[in-house]
């Protein structure tokens, strides 16, 4: 199964890291909204009521239309003709932007990233969440000796800033790093021995093979799965009594042992008793939407309860799927995420159907 991490961002770039990026092409998400959100959005994005002049720059079709003023913040291609860069480049203290009681001024660097955003079309991007991955192409390095495609990005960005590579861990040293990683337990004497004394030019990747085989990996792998699904062989409420949940934290770890496709590995957990003829282990895959505290408080009223658990199968699935939340758009429509309180009743839909209130009765979950 692959795992996607966050996008990098940062609001600073030194001069070197500006030279570098001199000649690539200026990300949205990874160079220009970190500038806009610190700096622009408090005035001019998502808050309706905090708004200034009519200007919105969160969103490209409204950043380029013209503003009260009639001025057009920003024309792709244009940097005379561009309002903004007029306002963040201007010496004259009322009409620069941000506003100098901000206390946020923007740095050189920083000014001149906008400008080639601008110079190079403006373009904008999505939330990371809904931005498909793809894979990128493997980077070309003048460093001899990068045999993992991994270290060719590395090696790139350190070349391109004029950085040194760390020196090869020792062997003693590597073993450790990738048994931790892949296994979460240190290696044993005798495994360590064997690496170091294998000369061979296939000596790590047959420790890799090993320790992908090993059924500690998925048990390590797991572990990240089981916080996000809230996973816990008690109830979680008032006096916190054991329940079985264990079966599914089986099935994770087997999943991941067993390289599961990761659509696969989706579906079932989340609608594995829906498929035809389903499996005792589709079933229990279902387990990711059981974890869910269960109350056996007196007077709690079932209904109450039955929302509760509704709410929370949607945020935990939101979280683990989506890579975002779905907490604030219960109340209202999402000032940050693209999401309506429409959306989010519209997936509670899907778990309002579930015959169950969560409650403990004469020690049964109804």
């Amino acid at each position: 199964m692959t795992s996607y991490s966050l996008p990098f961002s940062a609001v600073v770039f030194s001069g070197i890291l500006l030279m570098s990026r001199a000649q690539a092409k200026v990300e949205f998400n990874r160079d220009i909204r970190p500038i806009l959100s610190d700096t622009c959005f408090h005035c001019h994005g998502f808050d309706e009521k905090e708004r200034k002049s009519g200007l919105r720059l969160d969103v490209r079709e409204d950043a380029l239309k013209p503003a009260k003023s009639g001025a057009v913040a920003i024309v792709p291609g244009n940097l005379d003709k561009s309002e903004l860069i007029a306002r963040v480049m201007t010496s004259e203290e009322d009409d620069l932007m941000p506003p100098t009681k901000l206390h946020k001024p923007l740095t050189r660097q920083q000014k001149d990233l906008l400008k080639q955003w601008i110079a190079e079309g403006a373009e904008y991007q999505g939330h990371w969440a809904f931005i498909t991955p793809k894979t990128p192409e493997i980077p070309k390095v003048k460093t001899p000796g990068v045999v993992q495609p991994v270290d060719a990005f590395i090696m790139q960005r350190l070349e391109n800033e004029g950085l040194p590579s760390s020196p090869p861990a020792e062997k003693a040293t590597l073993i450790r790093r990738v048994t931790l990683d892949l296994t979460g337990l240190p290696p044993t004497p005798e495994e360590v021995d064997a690496f170091v004394n294998d000369n061979s030019p296939q000596a790590y990747e047959k420790v890799v093979d090993r320790l992908l085989s090993s059924n500690h990996y998925g048990e390590t792998m797991a572990m990240q799965w089981l916080d996000y699904a809230r996973y816990a062989d008690s109830n979680g409420f008032q006096t916190d009594s054991s329940r079985t949940m264990w079966p599914w934290r089986d099935w994770v770890i087997k999943a991941f042992n067993d390289n599961m496709t990761f659509d696969k590995f989706t579906i079932e957990q989340i609608a594995g008793d829906l498929l035809p003829n389903a499996t005792r282990d589709q079933n229990v895959a279902t387990g990711f939407n059981r974890n869910h505290r269960l109350n056996g408080e007196g007077g709690i009223i079932p209904e109450e309860w039955r929302i509760e658990n509704i709410i929370d199968r949607v945020e935990t699935t939101s979280f683990t799927w989506l890579g975002l939340t779905l907490n604030c758009c219960r109340c209202h429509d999402h000032k940050f995420d693209p999401l309506t309180q429409r959306d989010f009743y519209s997936f509670f839909a899907f778990y309002n159907n579930v015959p169950e209130t969560g409650t403990i009765l004469g020690g049964s979950n109804r």
